[in-house]
């Protein structure tokens, strides 16, 4: 094939240097043929250029410096007959057809049609079959049409993934963002999965953080939106969607099948919002830790001046777009019940993961509602019973000793490898390691206590460090209930040193705790007695 370089050898070397048309054949390794024709061209070109108008002067010098082209338009395919055409417009009616009706990964690949007409006899090339298909499957360019989005109109919403570290090592989390059409206003949260729960919250997170309801949202085809496909371009909405909007009276539209341009402004935003974010910061104490930054940096993104907006920001469209949005009602319950039945651990099951409930309820049913980030238990007059931070691992575990007070007063061995002993507040394990350790009873006298009289482990750490500077003195419960019930009435206890009332007051007071007999001294005393 002769290449631009090759011409202008050939009429250089022709009327420059003077060589014949057999050397230059010979040195180029080109027909005499060939190098004959181009210079004869260019010689009918240099007489046309010199008797030429102006107006055709242009295209004979664009003739002499083109590249040489070579026309095969009109070439006719010796192998692909009507009958091989015919075959494979067939094969791909057949593919259209599985399309319809869902079955879109049986389709016939070209490969696959290429190897059916072998089977067939036909003597054809791959390459040949590839083209063909490609021009009968032919499309005319998608063209993008330019949208002006009114005020409060249009929102969009989509999933984004984010890798960071919430206390537990590096883990896939969700990311649910908005980005409105008129003002390309963006707000994002993080969820640790994408279900119908975190679907919900993100929407009335959202229309409370902008306090309103925008009066269109639009999704692409994600499983938590779409419950099922209707023919080619219907879909069915799933009914956590249909109960968002019929709440908080949006409509909705979903995107045709990958047509993510047709929800452009959130594509884009998915990408900006978490490199922006967490591009340089990806470490958080826990979930809520990264919500909170999340939302200050995406309030910070919403600040910055958008010049293909006026200089506007983000924050200032938002405004101007409040009094078209529809108004915000009361947040929805982003919950889903179930009646879950209490196994012989007093535990419910959900999703692979235990939460315990309290012991009485063992053999029944329990109403429960499973939220994004928590569980909570109610019993049959709608009471809560217990409540739990939601699980998102397998088979893991979360026990709360408090539902098993009366259990363990009658078997006190069973404390220390227990689960639930693993998993009480490190402060109260720290307490039942150095004063409770072999008085496991006491513990749970402890234990009762503080649930039943609402007594906060900080309470119980107080009494504790006032018992210390006496000397011998036992940490019993019966001491802890009488330092923590005349805290609560007097609102704190008394500062010793502060004047010579206050030193008396707190000398009686240590003298009257060495008084109380407690539970252990009891037993030790009738031991003894025996």
């Amino acid at each position: 094939m002769i290449t631009l370089k090759n011409k202008q050898e050939i009429i250089l070397r022709h009327y420059r240097e003077g060589d014949s048309i057999r050397k230059i054949s010979r040195d180029l390794g080109l027909n005499r043929k060939t190098v004959s024709k181009y210079l004869k061209a260019y010689e009918s070109r240099q007489k046309q250029l010199n008797s030429a108008s102006v107006a055709t002067k242009s295209e004979i010098i664009d003739d002499i410096i083109t590249v040489p082209n070579y026309h095969c338009e009109n070439r006719v395919k010796r192998k692909l007959n009507v009958a091989i055409i015919s075959d494979v417009k067939q094969y791909l009616a057949q593919n259209q057809q599985k399309r319809l009706q869902g079955q879109r990964k049986q389709q016939l690949k070209k490969i696959d049609i290429y190897e059916l007409l072998q089977e067939k006899g036909y003597d054809i090339g791959y390459t040949t079959i590839c083209n063909l298909i490609n021009s009968l499957e032919s499309q005319v360019p998608e063209v993008f049409i330019r949208q002006q989005y009114q005020a409060g109109d249009v929102c969009e919403f989509d999933w984004g993934e984010v890798k960071i570290d919430i206390g537990k090592g590096i883990e896939k989390l969700q990311l649910a963002v908005f980005t409105s059409a008129y003002g390309n206003y963006r707000y994002a949260r993080l969820f640790k999965q994408q279900d119908t729960h975190s679907f919900q919250q993100a929407h009335a997170c959202f229309f409370k953080k902008i306090n309103g309801v925008y009066k269109t949202l639009v999704y692409d085809n994600m499983r938590v939106a779409i419950k099922k496909f209707v023919g080619a371009h219907e879909k069915e909405a799933t009914d956590g969607l249909l109960k968002l909007s019929l709440y908080y009276n949006f409509s909705f539209r979903f995107c045709n099948i990958r047509r993510g341009n047709e929800k452009g402004h959130v594509e884009r935003s998915v990408e900006y919002v978490r490199r922006k974010t967490f591009a340089r910061k990806v470490s958080f104490r826990h979930l809520a830790a990264a919500n909170e930054y999340l939302e200050q940096k995406c309030d910070s993104l919403n600040k910055k001046v958008q010049v293909e907006r006026d200089n506007h920001t983000a924050e200032m469209l938002l405004k101007e777009e409040q009094a078209a949005l529809f108004p915000i009602k009361p947040m929805f319950e982003c919950s889903q019940q179930y009646g879950l039945k209490v196994d012989k651990y007093s535990t419910i099951s959900y999703k692979t993961c235990r939460y315990s409930v309290p012991e009485q309820y063992v053999g029944r049913i329990v109403m429960t509602k499973v939220y994004p980030g928590k569980i909570i238990c109610f019993d049959d007059n709608r009471q809560k019973t217990c409540s739990h931070t939601r699980l998102y691992g397998l088979h893991e575990w979360s026990i709360n000793i408090e539902h098993y007070t009366e259990t363990l007063k009658k078997k006190p061995g069973a404390i220390k490898g227990s689960v639930a002993l693993a998993q009480i507040d490190s402060r109260l394990n720290r307490i039942y390691q150095k004063y409770y350790l072999d008085r496991e009873r006491d513990l749970i006298d402890l234990i009762e206590y503080m649930r039943d009289s609402a007594i906060s482990i900080e309470k119980i750490e107080l009494a504790i460090a006032q018992l210390q500077p006496v000397k011998d003195a036992d940490i019993t419960i019966d001491k802890l209930k009488l330092l923590c019930t005349r805290k609560t009435e007097a609102n704190d206890f008394p500062q010793h040193g502060e004047d010579e009332i206050d030193k008396n007051c707190y000398v009686q007071l240590k003298a009257l705790t060495q008084l109380i007999p407690d539970s252990h001294n009891l037993e030790m005393e009738k031991t003894e007695v025996k």
